[in-house]
């Protein structure tokens, strides 16, 4: 049977965020921070929208791009949020998720062998993805002292004749790092130079806490090498609905939706109503949640520098990443024996690239009464380990 199997696909490794989220569903009392999905309901007025489009009897296919009026909100979205236009006919194509966009966005850009450079620590999908559209992965190891945020010194460094992509996963999962404009426009700088192509991932782009979101796509000379991928899942609580976008330069979303229309055909049509339903009518919604996440942000970082936990303060998405080196452990025996121990899943930073080593991610989408039971839990852990550490010494 083994022969029968894609190399490429089978040397691939399963994603370390699944692991402890599958243990933690087994195990009774056991709280999970593990999983990066709102526990706020989709509001109301948006699932009615897609209630009403299934009693109105639109359950067929859309065009392949996706419904012209979500398109068409898409755009204007971008433009009243980023200031940056696109034409929903040639330059919107609607995909199943963030996801979907990225994998036939490196499809649609790679020949074997492109390097695609992926600041780690960063979502676990974007190096499977490159490896399996033939790319190869160049990782930037994001630094902790930096904020997480990608230099343009580290950029310009990772740089070679066969570098094609960039992937620019701000606001970041796992570590909550931004990029504000300044560091974007340092970035910009070395990409225009270099002539290379960016994948800006901006799933999180409503959620973030210090200032609104820049895209890089609104930088001068940076649209036309810019996709710009985002959807719905987060900041508008719709992760089931399975929807995202991109938008870019017509010549790139015409192949991505040559690839779309072939592996997909379209994305779901009542999410596409509820999502018209979203941008026209969700900001209020968006606000509310931001304003809920950023209550239980503060919360967190109180708490950790209460228990002596350092952690930089993260500005974006609704994850914090603290740093646990001084335990002696590796992060997946920091996570393992917590989770063992005191019943709380959260997921080890190697999940997102080697140099999320000595971190992990906790996720804050989740209420706030659950994350004091499980911070008092984290608290009672790392006294005891702090104990324990003494007793060696």
């Amino acid at each position: 049977m083994r022969n029968l199997l894609s190399d490429k696909v089978v040397a691939l490794k399963p994603s370390g965020i699944r692991k402890f989220f599958d243990i933690v569903s087994e195990m009774k009392d056991a709280i999970s921070l593990g999983v990066g999905e709102p526990d706020f309901d989709t509001p109301w007025h948006i699932r009615d929208e897609g209630i009403y489009s299934l009693e109105k009897g639109r359950t067929f296919y859309t065009s392949n791009s996706g419904l012209k009026d979500l398109r068409v909100e898409i755009c204007r979205y971008l433009k009243r949020k980023m200031d940056v236009e696109y034409d929903w006919k040639k330059e919107t194509i609607i995909t199943v998720g963030g996801s979907e966009a990225i994998d036939i966005g490196l499809r649609a850009l790679l020949n074997p062998g492109d390097e695609v450079l992926i600041p780690q620590p960063s979502y676990v999908s974007y190096e499977p993805c490159t490896i399996l559209a033939g790319g190869t992965p160049v990782i930037i190891e994001l630094k902790e002292e930096n904020e997480f945020r990608l230099t343009a010194e580290e950029l310009k460094a990772a740089i070679t004749d066969q570098t094609k992509v960039l992937i620019l996963p701000f606001p970041n999962n796992p570590t909550g790092a931004i990029m504000e404009r300044h560091n974007l426009e340092a970035v910009a700088e070395v990409i225009r130079e270099k002539d290379i192509f960016v994948l800006s991932d901006e799933i999180y782009s409503e959620l973030s806490y210090k200032e609104d979101h820049v895209t890089i796509a609104a930088l001068p000379g940076m649209r036309e090498r810019t996709v710009v991928i985002n959807g719905f899942s987060k900041g508008f609580a719709m992760t089931g609905w399975r929807l995202g976008y991109a938008c870019g330069p017509a010549e790139v979303i015409e192949q991505m939706t040559k690839i779309h229309q072939y592996a997909i055909m379209c994305a779901p049509t009542t999410s596409q109503y509820a999502a018209v339903e979203a941008l026209r009518n969700g900001d209020e919604d968006v606000q509310m949640m931001r304003d809920a996440y950023n209550q239980r942000r503060r919360y967190l970082l109180h708490a950790f520098r209460e228990m002596g936990l350092p952690c930089f303060e993260p500005y974006g998405a609704f994850y914090v990443f603290p740093c646990i080196r001084e335990f002696g452990m590796t992060s997946e025996e920091f996570a393992t024996r917590f989770l063992e121990e005191e019943k709380v899943a959260v997921v080890p930073g190697t999940a997102f690239g080697e140099c999320g080593e000595g971190f992990l991610r906790i996720s804050y989408a989740y209420s706030l009464e659950n994350l004091k039971v499980a911070i008092g839990r984290l608290s009672r852990f790392v006294e005891r380990l702090k104990k324990e550490n003494g007793k060696s010494i």
